[in-house]
Formats: structure tokens, C-alpha cells, sequence
């Protein structure tokens, strides 16, 4: 039987299974930086109000104690991501059968309690555990008292509970408390892997001798972009969310043809070009310059089409997202006019 997810986060099982914090594989099936992405990370700033990741970066919500995995469209979801244990434990507690809804939404269902929507929590031992929130409705497939190994599935990423996009909120606890896996120490400096600030103070390594719980951690982003397409008008953001596709296949006489970029973690000052290109060469650019961070961004560019039609040939959109002058993403898109 489920029990509630408040109850298990201070629930542990009686007999160990690990010793020592648990070392941490990729809980999601998917290739970050490709087929999916990090939203946002542990915040480590006490103060109500002010965020800070690991890294010294502000990739994280006030308050937010987990690290979000994210695929970039609902079609995505459709098609259905895994979710997998990070490590290897006993299935503490489930819950499934809540609706796949933004809880932006109008029609968003109550979630006191629920927050974490449809989920699976799992215990490592020696009071480590693991939560796995916003799964697709329908789709836990372990149970309570479950051993599991790491890599075993135990769902699919979707947005039920408090969740406006679609991800997987990875929470690990040891005891009652929240713990960032990027750095498990509260008390160590913020820094890149590899890359403390000068002046910091000499990073303490966590519970079982690591920096890090992960057995390889992902490489951190501070943003950028997650998909491009090429269009006959300025998509909406819904669209774009759906999964827009561009037709490999363009008419001549179509009303216009529009490059649109989606990126996610605009901060302000961050620069998004979009150039144009033909058969003949360069049809136009444009820079675009955020003016405020922005968790999801959504730029578009193009050309209303000549009066002649567009020539026979191949077009190509190159996207470009930039902070402070170095690339924080690249992407190309094409289609043929014949």
C-alpha cells in the first residue's frame, strides 16, 4: 500500500543497505545536453529570497531542495522517458494516479500534500534515502518493499503534482534532511568542479570521504538552448512545448519562413542571434538581448516570403545563445524548397 510521501520522508528502514551516503547514477534514461537537460539545481543560500547553486551560479529556485531533470517537449512525455533508481535500495513508498496537469493551470488539481505528485521514494541505508517526484501518471512500476538495484526502471517523467514543466524533481535526503548531491557538505565554498575561487576556504569533503554522491556527475550548464526549429510564422510557446517540427519540405509560395529558438535560464544580458541562409548565401540576421532572467526563453526570426517565391535550394537557420561573450549553446536547422 502507498503511504504518504510526508510521512516516508521521515520513514527509514530498519537494516542498512549501504554504508555511508549512496554513490549516485543519472536518474533518468536520456542523454543530457541532447534529449534532455538540468532545469535547476539544489539552492544552497539559506536567505529567504537569494539563490545559489553549487557552482556559484543562481540556476535554482528559492528554496528548491532537489535537482530537476527536464525533457523539452510533451511529445517527449508521450513517447515516455524512463525514470530509474539513482542507486541501489528497497522501495520505501509509491504513489501514482494523479493527473498530468501544469500546476499553472486553471484547471490544476489541489496539491496540499501532494506536491511531489506521482512518485517513488527508495531507501539506501544508513538513514540515505531518494525521492522521485512528477512522474507520468499510470507509470510507477515498483512497490513498496521492492529491492531495487541502480539503473532499475520505476517510471516516466511527466508533470503531475507541483510542476509546470515536465521533469523529474530527484530529492536525497539523509534523515530528515535535504542534501545536494552535486555537494553534499552545506559548509563547503561553491565552486565548478575543479574550479574553487581563489579566496575559498578549503573545500571538506562529504560523509564517506566525497566531494560529490555521483558516480559520474553531469557537467554543469548554466543555461542554453534546448531546441530550434524553422516554421511559416512566429510559433507560441505552447506550440514549441508540444513539440513543433519542422517540415523537411518547404513550398515556395509559403507566407514566410520563421527560425524560432527555445532556451532555457536566459539571464539578463544574455545575447540570442538567429542567421538566415540560403542557396544564395545570407538572407539576414538578428541579436536579440534578454533584459532580464527568464526561465524559459523564446525567440523567433524571418523573412516574409518574395514575391517570386523562394528559389529552389536548401535553407538553413544557425541559433546562437551567449553570455558575457562565450557560447553557451549552438544549433542548426534546415529545410528544402522545391
Amino acid at each position: 500500500m502507498a503511504l504518504p510521501f510526508a510521512f516516508l520522508a521521515l520513514t527509514l528502514a530498519a537494516t542498512p543497505l549501504t554504508a555511508g551516503p549512496p554513490l549516485l547514477g543519472q536518474p533518468v534514461d536520456c542523454t543530457l545536453g541532447r534529449d534532455c537537460y538540468i532545469q535547476q539545481y539544489f539552492d544552497r543560500d539559506p536567505d529567504a529570497g537569494e539563490v545559489q547553486d553549487f557552482s556559484c551560479g543562481t540556476l535554482a529556485n528559492d528554496g528548491h531542495g532537489g535537482t530537476d531533470f527536464a525533457v523539452p517537449t510533451l511529445e517527449a512525455v508521450a513517447a515516455g522517458v524512463t525514470v530509474v533508481a539513482a542507486a541501489p535500495g528497497t522501495v520505501l513508498g509509491t504513489r501514482d494516479g494523479m493527473a498530468d496537469v501544469s500546476s499553472l493551470a486553471e484547471d490544476a488539481p489541489d496539491l496540499a500534500g501532494r506536491d511531489c505528485g506521482n512518485g517513488v521514494m527508495i531507501d539506501h541505508g544508513d538513514g540515505w534515502t531518494t525521492q522521485y517526484c512528477h512522474l507520468r501518471q499510470g507509470s510507477v512500476v515498483v512497490e513498496t518493499g521492492q529491492r531495487v538495484a541502480m539503473g532499475t526502471p520505476l517510471g516516466l517523467v511527466g508533470m503531475s503534482g507541483r510542476a509546470s514543466f515536465p521533469h523529474l524533481h530527484l530529492t536525497v535526503r539523509q534523515g530528515a534532511e535535504k542534501v545536494d548531491p552535486f555537494s553534499p557538505d552545506a559548509a563547503a565554498a561553491c565552486a565548478l568542479p575543479g574550479a574553487a575561487p581563489a579566496d575559498a576556504a578549503p573545500t571538506t569533503a562529504s560523509p564517506g570521504g566525497r566531494t560529490s554522491l555521483w558516480l559520474e556527475a553531469p557537467a554543469y550548464v548554466p543555461g542554453g538552448l534546448i531546441a530550434v526549429g524553422l516554421t511559416t510564422e512566429v510559433p507560441s510557446i505552447e506550440e514549441v512545448r508540444s513539440g513543433l517540427r519542422t517540415a523537411p519540405v518547404t513550398p515556395p509560395k509559403t507566407p514566410a519562413m520563421v527560425i524560432w529558438a527555445y532556451s532555457f535560464a536566459g539571464a539578463p544580458g544574455d545575447e540570442i542571434e538567429i542567421i538566415f541562409e540560403g542557396p544564395e548565401g545570407e538572407i539576414g540576421r538578428h541579436t536579440d538581448i534578454l533584459d532580464k532572467a527568464q526561465p524559459f526563453v523564446l525567440r523567433a526570426y524571418g523573412k516574409r516570403t518574395p514575391a517570386a517565391g523562394w528559389s529552389w535550394g536548401t535553407y538553413t537557420g544557425t541559433v546562437i545563445h551567449r553570455r558575457d561573450g562565450a557560447e553557451l549553446g549552438r544549433r542548426y536547422i534546415q529545410t528544402e524548397v522545391n
